[in-house]
């Protein structure tokens, strides 16, 4: 009877580890996923399984989740949801708002932006609202003048102002830190920076104060963002854990924004 008894207990214990409700959310690498990785053993013992796959670029982790292959993401601001939103007829929402990355301007060539030459090139992100982040950090430097600096989504053809008749190159974000070395200055999101080893804090010429508006959010769909599972990874995020490892991991290049 004690056999049977026990028998029965593991098989209950095996089938509720066995059930632990799965959450798979896409992030990029830095800090994204490493956020996410900390976090991940808080919710084990929460009953979920969180799965995190890693990507590269802006697009997939969105396009996945409409599509329902993931359940969430976490690698962007709103602006850029909304205007992915807008550009594809999802319609994805944000959870829960995690941390800043202040966005920064770098260079191989010069030590400080007055020191361009005339005709210098400076590549940004190719992103409709990473672009026009970019340039409202020139403009706020006063590299260039935009015809209205509190457009988020300004472009070259906006800019009001260029003295130096500066060269503005859009590229993909992620490949920004790779071109460094061949363009005289490129804004770079701090993901992508953190990637390639570059302090935003140490390195960057200018960066944004923590003032910017651009809060990474926690993303879902309408029919799962309220489902218990996410909400325990909701509120993990903006643990005060959570907190204190941001502060401590990343030292002011990532700063919580709870």
């Amino acid at each position: 009877m004690k056999k049977t008894l026990t028998a029965i207990a593991l098989a209950a214990l095996a089938f509720s580890a066995h059930a632990a409700e799965k959450l798979t959310i896409g992030a990029t690498a830095v800090p994204h996923a490493e956020i996410l990785e900390f976090v991940k053993p808080t919710l084990t013992k929460q009953g979920v399984d969180l799965q995190i796959k890693v990507f590269t670029d802006y697009v997939q982790p969105n396009v996945q989740v409409a599509e329902k292959k993931l359940d969430g993401n976490f690698f962007q601001h709103q602006p850029y949801l909304g205007e992915f939103n807008k550009g594809k007829g999802t319609n994805l929402v944000s959870v829960a708002g995690v941390h800043i990355e202040p966005f920064g301007a770098y260079s191989t060539k010069v030590k400080k932006l007055a020191d361009l030459k005339d005709g210098a090139t400076i590549a940004i992100p190719n992103d409709a609202t990473n672009g026009g982040r970019a340039l409202l950090l020139l403009d706020k430097a006063g590299v260039v003048k935009l015809k209205d600096n509190k457009n988020i989504l300004a472009t070259s053809k906006d800019i009001a102002e260029n003295p130096k008749k500066l060269k503005i190159r859009e590229l993909e974000a992620a490949t920004l830190p790779r071109i460094l070395g061949q363009v005289d200055v490129a804004l770079i999101n701090t993901n992508y920076a953190l990637e390639a080893k570059l302090n935003p804090t140490k390195d960057a010429l200018i960066i944004e104060g923590n003032d910017s508006p651009y809060v990474n959010i926690l993303v879902a769909r309408p029919d799962n963002k309220d489902s218990a599972a996410m909400k325990k990874l909701s509120a993990a995020l903006q643990s005060p854990e959570t907190k204190k490892f941001i502060l401590e991991k990343y030292k002011g290049a990532v700063v919580p924004a709870f």
